[in-house]
């Protein structure tokens, strides 16, 4: 049997409709408890309707011997002041009789009512007999008038008003009693009531409390699971990060290694036939001195064969600057602000120190800056451009600043493969990259890269531009 209530117990704890169960019998304990309530109201509201019915009663029982002392004092004296309480008595009657009559519209019980009906007829009878008898006593018929007085009609229609009121008054106080043995157990129910929803009440928060440190060991058990996962995403993503740069590096050094052989092809295979028709050209020219629209479209091939030589040039220059493997990284970003400037007519101010740089490092550099004039044509809409490349430290610091019109760094932009692609080419050197703008606040792009340590040299090179 133990075992059995155990087991119930366990299975009432885990059990979704316990809870539900709980608080739907505390709201119909809270329901019950609001009609009792109610029901006491309406009950004390009766209980206030008959004290003051009660209270009428005897007002106009008063009032009514009240003036009939008047009457007899003024009927044995003659005194007219003894006829000011049964003046004030008889108007006072009447309005006692009309409260009466409102107060019993709210009453239910009709005998109640027919018996106010009577007692109205009475209170006139009585009101009309003292009337009569002091008429005729001022009209000088002092015999009439005793004898009216004496023969018992007054006191007969009395002793009927007050046998009325004392069948109300005894309405009234059953209701009375009534209404209190109603209150009584209205409050006693309520008291019950209030003992089980307190037991609800506990019930539910010892269950409450159990539920609650269920809740905190499965949150901890959740919280534990997802702290195992997410160090697993956190590894599983820097691996892929890890490959994800390593990628691009490989590609950006496949792309690279594609431009240099790309550029040698055009230079050895395309710069040969250029060069074999442009002296070719040049031994046709003698031989047709004597022909000038011969020579006139001849000097027109040479001007095509230059344009195609310097476009071989250009296009080899973007794929592999030359003056970047012969020269170094400052005459290579001088000649790339210069041609900028003349190509996009817009002042390049230059400011260059000789760092020491990894070779990738140094086309890293150049490849940015050449981005970042590029970008700064197409959309910066810029009138001034700074280009700066200075040593900090143990690293170099380029930047690429303009007066343009900027952007929003942290809203959604299209064509920005180029911001991702410089940012993987720093990142693949171990460097840094920075980028600042707002809109109409122009661009900022600002890279640090690890140096190399110096090779000792008879002077470190610095152009100013």
């Amino acid at each position: 049997m133990k075992t059995n209530l155990q087991s119930w117990g366990l299975r009432a704890r885990h059990s979704i409709f316990v809870l539900p169960m709980v608080a739907l019998a505390a709201l119909a304990m809270l329901g019950f408890s609001e009609l009792a309530y109610q029901q006491a109201r309406t009950r004390m509201d009766d209980l206030v309707l008959v004290g003051r019915i009660r209270l009428e009663l005897i007002t106009l029982l008063q009032r009514l011997t009240d003036a009939e002392s008047g009457q007899r004092g003024y009927l044995i004296t003659g005194r007219p002041e003894y006829l000011e309480p049964y003046r004030h008595a008889s108007t006072d009657v009447r309005a006692s009789l009309d409260a009466l009559q409102r107060f019993y519209l709210a009453d239910s019980d009709e005998a109640a009512r027919r018996q106010l009906g009577e007692l109205r007829e009475a209170v006139e009878g009585k009101l009309s007999e003292m009337s009569l008898v002091l008429s005729k006593y001022d009209a000088g018929k002092h015999g009439v008038a005793a004898d009216l007085f004496d023969s018992g009609i007054g006191l007969d229609k009395m002793q009927s008003i007050r046998g009325l009121v004392n069948q109300l008054s005894n309405r009234q106080n059953a209701k009375i009693e009534r209404g209190l043995s109603g209150v009584f157990d209205t409050l006693l129910l309520n008291r019950i009531g209030v003992a089980l929803l307190t037991l609800m009440a506990a019930l539910v928060l010892v269950l409450y409390l159990r539920q609650q440190r269920a809740l905190g060991v499965e949150r901890q058990r959740q919280a534990q699971r997802l702290l195992d996962e997410r160090n697993h995403l956190e590894r599983e993503v820097a691996r892929r990060t890890a490959e994800l740069t390593e990628l691009a590096r490989h590609l950006q050094t496949a792309r690279e290694d594609e431009r240099a052989r790309l550029a040698r092809e055009l230079h050895d295979e395309l710069g040969a036939l250029l060069t074999a028709a442009k002296l070719d050209v040049a031994r046709l020219k003698p031989r047709l001195v004597g022909v000038p629209e011969a020579l006139e479209r001849l000097q027109h091939l040479t001007t095509t064969l230059n344009s195609g030589i310097a476009l071989k040039r250009r296009i080899i220059e973007d794929l592999r600057p030359s003056t970047l493997s012969n020269l170094g990284l400052l005459p290579a970003l001088e000649v790339l602000c210069d041609e900028f400037a003349q190509r996009a007519g817009l002042p390049v101010h230059s400011s260059l120190t000789g760092v020491a740089l990894a070779p990738s490092a140094e086309l890293t550099v150049f490849r940015m800056v050449q981005e970042a004039l590029t970008n700064t044509a197409k959309y910066a809409q810029a009138s001034e451009v700074w280009v700066t490349l200075d040593s900090q430290g143990e690293e170099a610091r380029v930047e690429v600043r303009d007066n343009g019109c900027g952007f929003d760094t942290g809203g959604p932009r299209s064509g920005h493969h180029g911001l991702l692609g410089m940012h993987y080419r720093v990142e693949a050197e171990h460097g840094r990259l920075e980028v600042l703008s707002s809109p109409g606040q122009g661009t900022t792009l600002r890279a640090w890269l690890p140096q190399q340590p110096l090779v000792a040299s008879p002077e470190s090179p610095s152009l100013q531009g």
